[in-house]
């Protein structure tokens, strides 16, 4: 019988990756300071986890819960999750492969290279350093680590909703981008109806949203400025049941609501997230999810692998 994604797990999850991971702050702010209504908001910074984004938790969920071979790890990632697996492997003293599409972000690239990871760059698309990052662990026997369709990683980002209830124990909704589900899949699991959990895909990447529709995983199209973390091609299999149980619903928005989210978020608070990051308040801003007088709204910004220039205010935009 396999383990099971639910909240004994993930508590014991947490338990094992907690001396690695950070503890990632809350910041209560207000919708007015975005120019919405004066409702209150909880921004959970999960940005300031180490490598960049939530991945980590995922990925040290993986190295530390499962049996390292000889020849190591390997990892297919948009970029955040290659960072956060050569992160967790520099850590542990693992080999580690990543494979990532020319999509990635320069800063993504980066950090890979920096960790020490041997890095391979090629393809158009996540799916393209998937197929890639599975021939590689067939020819040379490495741990495959998926970066959303594995139950230690939707364990491991589950471990999110561990801090956020503790944080922020009123909140009716969380705000969570969606990409693969790994992160979503994980928060939902946690809370498991007892918190509105609202996803968020970007208008040209709504793999959630066609699963939803179809009844099941399918391919979706993968255009969009937040395509390095928010475009796999297709929804995972291991969080869609729990999307259908638990997850109030999807919301999507334009790249343009999402540069805009990335440049208020700089403006107002000096946070700086990466388009998939800022996909949350994007659904804010954007009227896509109103919420009801009084109703306490989480934002999780889940990411901050980015250049500056991706967040700049436009000339004239107070900065």
């Amino acid at each position: 019988m396999g383990i099971a994604i639910d909240r004994k797990s993930i508590e014991a999850t947490h338990a094992v990756i907690k001396p690695y991971v950070r503890a990632t702050p809350v910041v209560e702010v207000s919708g007015a300071d975005f120019g919405l209504s004066p409702f209150p908001l909880t921004l959970k910074l999960e940005l300031l986890q180490h490598s960049g984004s939530f991945k980590a938790r995922g990925a040290f969920a993986n190295l530390l819960g499962r049996k390292i071979p000889q020849a190591g790890v390997v990892a297919a990632s948009g970029g955040n999750h290659g960072a956060a697996v050569a992160y967790a492997a520099m850590r542990l003293g693992i080999p580690a492969k990543i494979f990532v599409p020319t999509v990635s972000s320069a800063a993504k690239v980066d950090r890979i290279r920096g960790y020490g990871a041997d890095l391979v760059v090629g393809g158009d698309r996540y799916a393209d350093a998937l197929a890639a990052s599975e021939a590689w662990a067939r020819q040379s026997g490495a741990l495959p680590v998926h970066a959303f369709d594995q139950i230690e990683t939707l364990l491991g980002q589950g471990t999110i909703g561990i801090e956020l209830a503790t944080q922020a124990p009123t909140l009716d909704t969380v705000l969570v981008a969606v990409g693969g589900g790994g992160l979503i899949g994980g928060i939902a699991a946690w809370y498991a109806g007892t918190v509105r959990v609202v996803g968020v895909e970007p208008e040209g990447a709504p793999t959630l949203t066609e699963a939803l529709k179809a009844g099941r995983p399918v391919d979706a199209k993968t255009d969009s400025i937040a395509a390095d973390s928010l475009a796999p091609r297709r929804a995972g299999d291991l969080m869609f049941p729990i999307a259908q149980a638990y997850v109030d619903r999807v919301v999507l928005v334009s790249d343009a609501a999402i540069r805009q989210a990335q440049q208020i978020l700089w403006a107002s608070t000096r946070v700086v997230a990466e388009p998939g990051g800022a996909a949350p308040l994007a659904a804010l801003l954007s009227g896509g999810y109103i919420p009801a007088p009084e109703e306490r709204v989480g934002v999780l910004i889940s990411g901050a692998n980015t250049t500056a220039v991706e967040f700049e205010a436009p000339k004239g935009q107070a900065g």
